[in-house]
């Protein structure tokens, strides 16, 4: 007979496809979205919402939605509920700290997280600091991080410099052109992010053990199942079929796999030993609760 996971995450991205950012690489920059779209969005994540509540085991929830979603109000409630339900251990999102952040107090901070992406040309560092100052006082997890283009190292020095030591940075990086970091910057950006070489490269994936398909799935707003965001194949739904008969170890059938929410779960890498329950909002179990220390010199990058 078949059986639930002691804990099961699930990465969920809806309808949502708009942003109030226009970062010059995302295709969903300053996307908007008609009322009719954003209607089916809120009824999708109330949906999902509604599911978790009648979940009989344990949730980790990451929403990972292609653009910003916590401008809209359906998932800054839904987070709130979601932090409070006594079978979610874990709900965090994607976000880049522009919407209103008042949900926060009065959600569970213990289960509620959020990975924070920094983006220079779109908003001060200032700005983005008094948002990170707002969490701390809250009381809120998070993890900062920033896309490691050249034009901003300078902003990522000065970015580490200012957070609470105790903030994990995390470095995204450019992967477009293979030979863009010199070995010096690589050294630099590693230490500014200890886990910066795993992030550089595409990990072989092709026949290798990984938890998604029995321990993670991903989940769109019609509540489709496929064992992550960077496969395809259906396996099911989660609101039309059996979760456990659904549930199995499965070979990653890519040959690479290049995204954290992908490669986090390759067994081989062994990540939830270094994250422990922090593997949805990207932070490693040893950092500590923001807020704690103070902000931490960075490293000097020699050229």
């Amino acid at each position: 007979m078949s059986a639930l996971p002691p804990l099961l995450r699930l990465l969920y991205r809806g309808s949502l496809e708009s942003c109030n950012y226009a970062c010059d690489y995302c295709p969903f920059a300053k996307a908007r979205e008609s009322q009719a779209h954003m209607q089916r969005d809120r009824a999708e994540v109330e949906r999902f919402v509604a599911w978790a509540r009648t979940y009989p085991g344990r949730l980790g929830i990451l929403f990972t939605p292609w653009g910003e979603a916590l401008v809209r109000p359906w998932y800054r409630a839904a987070l709130r509920e979601l932090s409070r339900l006594p079978q979610v251990e874990r709900v965090a999102i994607q976000t880049n700290l522009a919407a209103p952040l008042d949900f926060v107090a009065a959600s569970d901070t213990d289960a509620l997280a959020l990975w924070a992406t920094y983006h220079p040309t779109q908003v001060t560092r200032a700005r983005f600091l008094a948002r990170c100052r707002e969490l701390d006082a809250l009381g809120a997890r998070y993890s900062v991080g920033v896309v490691g283009l050249r034009e901003h190292f300078a902003e990522l020095r000065a970015l580490r410099a200012e957070l609470p030591a105790g903030v994990y940075l995390w470095v995204n990086a450019y992967k477009r052109d293979p030979d863009y970091y010199t070995p010096r910057e690589v050294a630099w950006l590693t230490e500014l992010d200890p886990h910066f070489a795993l992030n550089l490269r595409a990990h072989a994936s092709l026949g290798q053990a990984c938890r998604t398909g029995s321990s993670t799935l991903s989940v769109d707003g019609e509540g489709t199942l496929r064992r992550c965001h960077f496969v395809d194949a259906p396996l099911g739904n989660l609101y039309q079929d059996a979760l456990a008969e659904l549930l199995r170890e499965r070979p990653c059938p890519n040959a690479r796999c290049g995204c954290f929410i992908g490669y986090a779960h390759l067994e081989r890498l062994e990540l939830d030993a270094e994250f422990g329950p922090n593997l949805l909002e990207r932070i490693p179990a040893r950092y500590a609760r923001p807020g704690v220390a103070s902000g931490q010199g960075a490293p000097t990058m020699r050229r």
